[in-house]
């Protein structure tokens, strides 16, 4: 599967899967049939299963997993080992670092609940060890549990990775036809978003924090290209990394979105006071322009779940409001933050 420009769109199917190691990690020779007691270690993976009617399916989800609503009622089998709702960017960045030095866990277990839940699956990521539990709290599981469960570790990478895992975890729970019709309706709205006649094409900037800066990776420079905007510094792939400011500097992007991981509108905008203060920031193009967008990144851009294609939608709206006017996004998903209010 491709999103390049407006060329077509190649569905994935089985040989886009074995192919992509990017897609799928298959560990214990994972076998698709018909799981009955499914652990997800990954905020994206329960929305999927929640979106496929198998939520009854799932028997443990981590502190992350509030989407839908009714996934917050389900057992919390992993919880963080601090509370980064209480802290600041930098003190948020500061605390990571921190257990990384000293080579101590992101995140607390609940073996003894997990013992007691006897999955036959556990679902989890090898995307990003700080941002949700990783391969590396799945093997410590395994080890524990004397019932050892299948494990589906998804990695994606791209665009097409997020569908191809949509198809993946339908197959787990025996709904592979629901999963390719859910990838099929998401499909349409990506070609819809392409085929649209666009009458800019500005250059954009997304941070994945600012303080320090990041710049996205992953699947956010191609939800940029889809929109119709010419990503800046990163490319379509590669992990996210922190940056130095000469860089924005130099790019000089028409359009600054910020979407720091793991965080909502409210949090954003209270968040960008270090910002709205700085003077090498205030000195950008973009923001005095008034061309500094905050958005839902929780929702729409951190996760690698369906969402995200209403991500790119939103940021179709914000880069050719007038092309996508007829074009509905969800409410209090995106703001301008212009600099008097800073």
């Amino acid at each position: 599967m491709t999103f390049l420009g407006k060329s077509s769109i190649v569905w994935p199917d089985e040989t886009h899967a074995s192919k992509q190691a990017s897609s799928l990690i298959q560990s214990r020779k994972l076998q698709f049939s018909m799981f009955t007691r499914i652990v997800s270690f990954l905020p994206s993976a329960t929305e999927i299963l929640y979106l496929l009617g198998s939520q009854d399916l799932l028997f443990g989800v981590t502190h992350q997993c509030n989407f839908p609503s009714q996934a917050k009622n389900k057992p919390l089998v992993i919880k963080p080992v601090f509370d980064s709702e209480s802290m600041t960017s930098v003190q948020i960045e500061e605390k990571i670092q921190e257990l990384s030095r000293l080579q101590k866990d992101y995140f607390i277990v609940e073996y003894e609940l997990l013992k007691e839940i006897q999955p036959d699956l556990i679902i989890s990521q090898g995307l990003c060890e700080v941002c949700s539990p990783h391969t590396r709290e799945t093997d410590k599981v395994i080890q524990y549990l004397d019932e050892k469960p299948q494990t589906l570790v998804l990695d994606p990478h791209k665009v097409e990775d997020i569908l191809q895992n949509i198809i993946d975890v339908a197959k787990t729970v025996g709904k592979e036809t629901d999963g390719r019709q859910i990838c099929a309706s998401l499909t349409r709205r990506i070609e819809n978003i392409l085929t649209t006649v666009k009458s800019n094409k500005p250059k954009v900037i997304c941070l994945e924090w600012f303080d320090p800066y990041y710049i996205c990776g992953h699947w956010v420079p191609q939800m940029v290209e889809i929109a119709g905007g010419i990503n800046g510094i990163s490319l379509t792939g590669e992990r996210s990394r922190k940056m130095d400011f000469s860089e924005i500097v130099e790019f000089d992007p028409d359009i600054l979105i910020l979407l720091p991981c793991g965080f909502d509108l409210e949090r954003i905008k209270r968040e960008y006071d270090s910002l709205s203060h700085n003077h090498q920031w205030n000195s950008l193009r973009a923001v005095r322009t008034d061309m500094v967008f905050a958005v839902d990144a929780l929702s729409y851009f951190s996760r690698p779940s369906p969402r995200i294609i209403t991500g790119i939608e939103i940021l179709a709206k914000i880069f050719n409001p007038q092309s996508f006017t007829n074009l509905i996004t969800p409410s209090n998903a995106y703001v301008r933050i212009k600099k008097e209010l800073g």
